[in-house]
């Protein structure tokens, strides 16, 4: 093999690892809460102040660990800690959007409106369509929410 040659092989060989390493790399980590309720807290332990109690089903996006520790952040983007065993990869979205968010029969807007949701509310995904999310509420009603009004997975 030449010199030239094998410069070539050794940038092909870069940009293919870039191509399937990168994407790994940075890729988002959710999780949503499993159990009735969990202390988000201000460090990784028990020792560390509680500054908000989660409920099931709200979801997480991790941002770092330490030991069963997670670090997480909130659709509001507020970070905190919560113990790893106490959360679970079961897909959940909560409502961003302020006011009342309209529950609709189908992925678009002019399908019925059934219900609404509103701010903070919690909601297992079912489905999701062409930006549309089909989800359950907690009183266990579903329909259709837009996905750019709702934060999650």
């Amino acid at each position: 093999m030449t010199a030239s040659q094998g410069m070539i092989f050794r940038s092909i060989a870069l940009v293919f690892l870039m191509i399937v390493l990168l994407p790994a790399a940075h890729a988002i980590e959710m999780v949503s809460v499993d159990r009735d309720e969990i202390n988000m807290r201000s460090g990784p332990g028990t020792q560390h102040k509680s500054n908000w109690l989660l409920s099931r089903g709200y979801p997480l996006m991790v941002i770092g660990r330490k030991g069963d520790w997670l670090n997480v952040r909130d659709f509001e983007s507020d970070e905190g800690w919560v113990y790893g065993p106490m959360t679970a990869h079961k897909p959940h979205m909560v409502v961003k959007s302020n006011g009342p968010v309209n529950l609709r029969s189908g992925p678009g807007t002019n399908t019925k409106v059934i219900g609404t949701v509103q701010r903070g509310d919690v909601l297992r995904t079912i489905e999701q369509r062409e930006g549309w999310a089909k989800v359950e509420t907690q009183a266990g009603a579903t329909g259709w929410v837009s996905r750019k009004l709702l934060w999650g997975y």
